[in-house]
């Protein structure tokens, strides 16, 4: 807590107020500080996206018509349910497993969109309180729930946890090195893994789906102390980034012979000139948008309707086991940005396209 008293003194105010900077430190506690920030961020990612990847993993039992009294559906693996669709021969919920996936989104992308309106007036630790408290709720709310709207409720939960946290850590990079963004990406594909992991372990072993999400309550707790107790002042390793931050900033996104602006001026990009930005980053938005949107109809779109009858395992295990096998796939592939850099992400959009047509088929 004493490491990063003075990060949060000098964040809890404003992103941008000017302080006094601290001392350097010696070369063996700059070190120290370094691999403390790598695995604090290397946490946040991981905590931060867990309580999203879990609800995931858990739409099936989320939207199981065939629960009983303390959710203990779907644990044994017995003989295969009998379909909720007599008509279809998919075993299908009434309500597909996208109704997850849209409490999962739709409330991160609405903090998204507000985000830029004001939400960096608000400082940080009250935003991580509120980041874990949501995250502690979604567990305890889809637990405890026996209709499918309260559990829907207790993903939104998650979904709020999960996007004001990302919103927050991510501009919390800013005031350390570049080196902590790829562990925050590190952490965040280890959350799918151990998330879908954990869930398909515990329930596997025989607990509930109840027990299961309660179990997980040490997550929100872990990603409280990350933040308070892990991290270290960003002037105590790295004296020169907040200024550096401040002034990679204020580069201009359009190269203009205009003369540079002072400190303290206010400037704002004529609508064509936004434009002008916005045509050059469709080679990157119009690829990610075909991955995202291909990797989330496989997710909750297909993988509800692969259903293997003459197996021991339930559809609701099948189920989880689809998702941890995908969450390990997201783990290797966030995992690489040091190890290699890929200039054609069209290429990405054409191999997801490609899965989506193989898997539909």
């Amino acid at each position: 807590m004493g490491g990063c008293a003075g990060s949060r003194r000098r964040l809890s105010d404003s992103e941008g107020e000017e302080t006094v900077p601290e001392p350097r430190l010696p070369l063996l506690d700059h070190q120290g500080a370094h691999w403390k920030n790598a695995v604090g961020f290397w946490l946040l990612g991981l905590c931060n996206n867990f309580s999203y990847v879990v609800m995931l993993s858990a739409a099936h039992d989320i939207l199981s018509h065939e629960r009983t009294s303390g959710n203990q559906s779907h644990v044994d693996p017995g003989p295969a349910p009998i379909p909720h669709n007599s008509s279809s021969r998919f075993d299908c919920n009434s309500v597909s497993t996208a109704a997850v996936l849209l409490a999962d989104i739709l409330p991160t992308l609405v903090i998204k969109l507000l985000a830029p309106l004001g939400l960096h007036l608000l400082p940080y630790s009250p935003r991580v309180l509120v980041s874990g408290i949501c995250a502690a709720g979604s567990f305890v709310l889809v637990a405890f729930s026996h209709s499918v709207g309260t559990s829907l409720c207790g993903v939104v939960l998650a979904s709020i946890s999960s996007g004001l946290g990302e919103v927050t850590f991510l501009s919390l990079t800013a005031f350390y090195p570049r080196a902590v963004i790829s562990w925050w990406s590190s952490g965040t594909g280890g959350a799918g893994l151990l998330g879908a992991l954990s869930y398909l372990g515990l329930t596997q072993a025989g607990l509930s789906p109840q027990q299961t999400l309660l179990s997980m309550l040490g997550i929100p707790a872990l990603l409280l102390a990350s933040y308070f107790l892990l991290l270290t002042s960003p002037e105590a390793q790295d004296p020169g980034g907040e200024e550096e931050a401040e002034s990679s900033a204020r580069q201009p996104l359009i190269r203009t012979e205009a003369p540079e602006l002072k400190p303290g001026s206010s400037s704002s990009l004529s609508l064509r000139e936004r434009w002008t930005v916005f045509k050059g980053l469709l080679w990157y938005i119009v690829p990610l948008v075909v991955v995202y949107f291909a990797e989330y109809f496989i997710n909750q779109g297909l993988f509800e309707l692969l259903f293997f009858r003459n197996t021991s395992l339930s559809h609701a295990q099948q189920y989880r086991w689809y998702q941890m096998l995908y969450q390990a796939g997201v783990f290797a592939s966030r995992s690489s940005l040091r190890c290699c850099h890929i200039r054609f992400t069209w290429a990405l959009a054409l191999l997801q396209s490609r899965s989506v047509t193989q898997a539909g088929v």
